[in-house]
């Protein structure tokens, strides 16, 4: 391929699919083992009884890992905190956090209208994250520079109409499955190279290409929930990401790129089926545990709320028709008199913490 100037907006950005050998025998057989975890990890979830409950601790733990890589960091304790607190919060990294799985509820709600992934879809997903009214770039010297020496390292599509017409041209290439008859987790490879190819916004980027990474999988019915922890395999991987980024867009070096994301979603698979199934375990001691102390006022949708919500307070209870008031207080005392709460106080509320989980989570 030509030179590529990285100092000139990319507007010369090849549509997809490369002009490229996809299918190498390194890449056909990780993507063999990919979406046999992948597959094993969705057909779990499905077994669940209420999925949606427990997956939502593990989808906030994607969202902080990925914001994580944008340098907005909160601690797990914050985290939990800000997701009582509704309008309250005062941290804004927890803030930008929630944010995130909003934008991600939002874009797989968005997906099950049409099943299309579209350039108003993407911008809505970024426009959540951010909680902006902000559209597709129009300002002019956009450049992505060397956070340690501040040297260029790219300068992406400049122009409004050349940024909307390459994303039309992606938005073709995801959607319509006759451009191409490539294994899904090698197109999921190529789309989130262009996409962060294509830059398009002023601000959001990556956050809004790795939520695109779990609608594709959910649009390709390789996921049924968001469940997908892929953000800790780029943080843990983040040198080798934007080097790898930078090789396809310098040496055309597709081969080590999608090899990276298609061994991501494998680990990735591993991983979070391990910590869905440490969680079911502890669910499962809790259940136990609680039943016997409580007896007659044990109920399954009780410890079902404990492992949905990392902080729990009596509110809560009320809201989902555990119990009064009086009655919810009682329960989360001796709940914690057992040891699976610890109770804090935070101004005039007392909010128990869900420590054995927030410990499953946090590894």
């Amino acid at each position: 391929m030509s030179a590529h100037d990285k100092n000139k907006p990319f507007n010369d950005l090849p549509d997809l699919p490369p002009d490229y050998n996809l299918e190498t025998s390194a890449i056909f057989k990780a993507a063999i083992k990919a979406n046999k975890l992948l597959a094993e990890l969705k057909g779990f979830c499905q077994t669940l009884p209420h999925p949606e409950l427990l997956l939502n601790t593990i989808i906030l733990q994607e969202s902080k890992e990925s914001n994580a890589i944008e340098n907005i960091v909160t601690t797990q304790d914050e985290l939990y905190k800000a997701t009582l607190m509704g309008n309250d919060i005062k941290n804004q990294s927890s803030k930008e956090v929630l944010q995130y799985r909003q934008a991600m509820y939002w874009g797989k709600e968005q997906l099950l209208k049409n099943n299309l992934i579209t350039t108003n879809l993407l911008i809505g997903v970024m426009q959540r994250l951010r909680n902006s009214d902000e559209n597709i770039r129009k300002n002019t010297g956009t450049k992505l520079a060397n956070p340690i020496n501040d040297t260029i390292i790219y300068t992406p599509p400049e122009g409004e109409h050349i940024i909307r017409e390459k994303l039309a041209s992606l938005e073709q290439f995801v959607n319509d499955e006759s451009v191409s008859d490539l294994d899904p987790l090698i197109k999921m490879a190529l789309v989130h190279y262009q996409f962060e190819a294509i830059h398009p916004f002023s601000d959001g980027n990556g956050r809004t290409g790795r939520i695109l990474n779990v609608l594709y999988l959910i649009q390709q019915n390789l996921l049924g929930l968001p469940v997908l922890y892929l953000s800790r395999y780029i943080i843990e991987n983040k040198s080798d990401y934007y080097r790898l980024l930078r090789e396809v867009t310098e040496e055309g070096n597709w081969e080590e790129w999608i090899l990276f994301v298609v061994n991501g979603v494998a680990t990735t698979s591993e991983l979070t089926l391990i910590k869905i199934k440490e969680i079911l375990e502890l669910k499962h001691q809790a259940y136990i545990s609680i039943k016997d102390e409580l007896k007659k006022g044990f109920s399954k949708e009780l410890v079902d709320l404990l492992f949905s919500y990392p902080y729990i307070k009596i509110s809560i209870l009320e809201e989902n028709e555990i119990a009064k008031r009086q009655t919810a207080s009682e329960y989360l005392k001796k709940i914690s008199d057992l040891g699976w709460l610890t109770p804090i106080k935070i101004g005039r509320e007392i909010y128990y913490s869900n420590h054995k989980l927030i410990n499953v989570l946090s590894k």
